[in-house]
């Protein structure tokens, strides 16, 4: 049965894929098929999960090829709560991404595009949390970096553009680097899979050991945001649409941090590079939180805040004990349903309010209430208050820092509880700010430009619907008729002009009352309320969700259970030589 269930979290995408191409001018059909095929890879990665919780690891060898000929997918506690925690979030952002279709008309995510794309995205992400060996796990990469350049850049403006070329640039480097030490690897053991490796890598010199564990690291910071490899990141992911923003936010960075768990775990289990790795988590932990607080716009800061919460999951992986491993684990599926759910809050934020820059917002707890507490519930969570998930992740870390003992750990636990505070604070002056403060006060002199900049690069001012020249006669016809583009930059115009001037003195005018803005899209608020409810889920489950980290986390460090069921018994006479 495990081997028929393993590569379908794989498989099942990728088909559906092929599907929604194939139906591209069938928006339902589209979205009918991109659900069924989510859903059925979260049934499917439930299932892994508890298989793997009950046996222990187990592997598939794709088209029945012995190791290391064949591709190897390996199932064990961490890939499998990555699997359902990845599929989970995947899910509730199509969902989102459906919702915001259907109200704008597919302007921002063309279904015929989106869906496939998607799909595809997730085919990546979760052959990367299975592969068995590291030219697969570099393979999974570059499924969902390929998808990832397609979704980046949906909607086609300027700045979505410049965003994308600079992710280009910064993910071509990482995989270049990780092709390069997987040919190194290569050369000197003559295997890649990870099994054999583990094996193999201890026999080599100390210093090609180093070398060989460096450049992965290097090129798995790259990926995860790793400080000082994390600058591409805040400028890259405010500007797509708010559902890609949620899954690139959520799981990208996170396949990053995966890949370093595994390898440093797995193939170089001697830590000699953990305290440069504890050096790194406190470097990423206090700048990104510092970027985080001086920021006015609530994607740029949820940007950093990602980066800067990055920290502590690689300050947990640096301890290299097993409270460590489960702290980081544990906080990795936290910070995935967290990090997707206030994005997707800021892009409720954005519709509400015509912007997501706080100096231009005010009042939203009176004019959404049920907005505000959207928002409320996972930042409290981020900022780790208790009881949330939040705060058992990071006490959870701290203790394991305290328990090494080291002044270095000491160090970092410091910088977790400094970081902790100032993540609160950039929180607090977003909800003041965006959602206590009172509505009615005299507008910005640039309210018009601002908020035609926020709609899209190609609109400066406010346009009426369907106004502009129309060069060609026979495109007067089309031209007479609002596009929805139009309708909806304009729209988001009229939202912010009413947020940002409600209550103003301005006789010939009514101001914002109770029902002045257009509600919310139901599909979207939905998909949002469903994701909220998954991260007080995680508290609810916090205790049995640790048990299994720490089972993971033995696992980790134990090595013994993964490798002998890629071997499928002991280790052959010959590997142990």
């Amino acid at each position: 049965m495990i081997s028929v269930l393993t590569p379908l979290p794989v498989l099942l995408p990728l088909l559906g894929a092929a599907c929604t191409l194939l139906v591209g001018h069938h928006p339902r059909t589209q979205r009918t098929i991109s659900i069924a095929v989510l859903t059925a890879v979260l049934a499917v990665s439930v299932a892994l999960l508890l298989q793997a919780d009950a046996v222990g690891p187990t592997a598939v060898s794709v088209g029945g090829w012995p190791v290391p000929l064949g591709i190897v997918l390996v199932v064990d506690r961490l890939s499998a709560l990555m699997l359902v925690v990845a599929s989970t979030v995947a899910l509730g952002v199509l969902w989102f991404a459906v919702g915001q279709g259907s109200a704008d008309g597919s302007e921002e995510t063309p279904l015929s595009i989106f869906h496939p794309t998607f799909l595809v995205l997730i085919a990546g992400v979760s052959n990367a949390f299975l592969a068995g060996d590291l030219f697969n796990l570099y393979v999974g990469f570059e499924i969902l970096l390929m998808a990832s350049y397609v979704l980046l850049t949906l909607g086609g403006s300027a700045p979505r553009v410049r965003a994308a070329i600079t992710y280009v640039v910064v993910s071509l480097t990482s995989s270049l680097i990780f092709l390069a030490a997987i040919a190194l690897i290569y050369a000197s053991t003559g295997t890649l899979t990870m099994a054999q490796l583990a094996i193999r890598l201890g026999e080599l010199p100390d210093g090609m050991q180093v070398l060989l564990q460096s450049m992965l690291l290097i090129a798995f910071s790259i990926k995860a945001a790793v400080f000082p490899l994390s600058a591409w990141l805040p400028d890259s992911y405010p500007t797509a649409p708010a559902p890609v923003t949620a899954v690139f936010a959520g799981l990208l960075t996170k396949v990053g941090v995966y890949a370093i768990i595994r390898t440093q775990t797995l193939l170089f289990p001697g830590g000699a590079l953990d305290d440069l790795l504890m050096w790194a988590a406190l470097a990423t932990m206090v700048i990104g939180i510092l970027g985080a607080v001086a920021q006015t716009d609530i994607r740029r800061m949820l940007s950093f805040t990602l980066v800067s919460h990055i920290g502590y999951m690689v300050f947990g992986i640096a301890l290299g004990t097993a409270a460590g491993l489960s702290g980081a684990i544990f906080y990795v599926a936290h910070h995935i349903a967290i990090q997707t759910t206030l994005f997707l809050v800021a892009g409720l934020v954005e519709r509400q309010g015509g912007s997501t820059s706080v100096n231009r917002l005010g009042g939203l707890a009176k004019l959404s209430p049920l907005l505000a507490v959207l928002f409320f519930v996972p930042a409290m969570n981020l900022a780790g208050i208790p009881p949330f998930s939040g705060f058992i992740g990071k006490l959870g870390l701290l203790q394991a820092g305290v328990a090494d003992g080291s002044q270095l750990a000491l160090t970092l636990v410091v910088g977790g509880v400094v970081t902790s505070l100032l993540t609160l604070l950039a929180i607090a002056r977003v909800w003041t700010r965006a959602f206590w403060r009172p509505a009615g006060q005299e507008p910005l002199a640039d309210t018009a430009a601002a908020a035609a900049s926020d709609a899209g690069a190609e609109v400066r001012e406010p346009v009426p619907v369907g106004a502009g020249d129309v060069e060609d006669p026979e495109d007067a016809e089309d031209a007479a008729q609002p596009t929805v583009r139009q309708a909806a930059w304009s729209a988001a115009w009229r939202r912010h002009e009413d947020v940002a001037t409600a209550g103003t003195s301005r006789p010939a005018e009514r101001t914002v009352a109770e029902g002045a803005l257009r509600p919310l899209p139901g599909v979207m608020v939905g998909a949002t309320a469903v994701m909220v409810a998954v991260t007080v889920a995680l508290t609810v489950i916090a205790g049995p969700l640790y048990g299994y980290t720490d089972g993971a986390a033995r696992d980790l460090l134990e090595r013994t259970p993964y490798i002998e069921a890629v071997f499928d018994g002991p280790v052959p006479a010959e590997e142990g030589e």
